[in-house]
């Protein structure tokens, strides 16, 4: 079976799909989490159901996503120790004559203020746009979520308006803030 490897480095960081010897790795870094910095970060989690079998499941179910062309899931690592930092995803939204994608990131709380979402979410919007042939690229970002915003500005995205009952989360249906990006026509 054909395998995605796509792969992406920048000063500091190497953006790739997970590998199965990922998993102590990316264990230790979400164990490593400090507690709930804000109402959008969700601190620890408890990891306990995501055993070695778990995780190469998961990196198997990553890999048919993307061969499926309808999600294509990214670590972050570190390029000196090969820490994993964090994700970055992109889910496709619609192909044709649209090639349109939503993006989602995270950071392991121990990393912030670092530059790494920045540098990781700028590096993961190339691959979008160079290798996945995506032309527009949205965040869709809860209204109160600053530190969300503020990344995707960061990286040259756009605010294009609030869509109102736009995502269910926790009991109830959100508006969303909608940054976009898209590639150069």
């Amino acid at each position: 079976m054909k395998e995605f490897n796509l792969q992406k480095e920048t000063a500091r960081l190497i953006i790739r799909p997970l590998r199965v010897e990922d998993y102590h790795n990316w264990l230790h870094e979400f164990n490593a989490r400090y507690e709930a910095q804000h109402e959008f970060d969700p601190g620890k989690l408890d990891m306990s159901e995501c055993t070695e079998e778990w995780f190469i499941a998961l990196v198997q179910k990553h890999q048919e996503l993307a061969m499926r062309d309808e999600a294509h899931v990214f670590g972050i690592f570190h390029k000196e120790d090969h820490t994993h930092i964090g994700m970055v995803d992109f889910s496709t939204l619609a192909r044709m004559s649209f090639q349109w994608a939503r993006i989602g990131y995270t950071i392991h709380n121990q990393y912030w203020r670092n530059g790494f979402g920045k540098e990781a979410v700028s590096a993961a919007l190339e691959v979008a746009f160079r290798n996945l042939k995506f032309h527009r690229i949205e965040a869709h970002i809860n209204l109160e979520n600053r530190p969300s915003t503020k990344l995707a500005e960061s990286v040259g995205m756009d605010f294009e308006c609030v869509r109102k009952g736009f995502i269910f989360e926790g009991e109830s249906w959100t508006d969303q803030l909608v940054y976009v990006s898209n590639s150069e026509i």
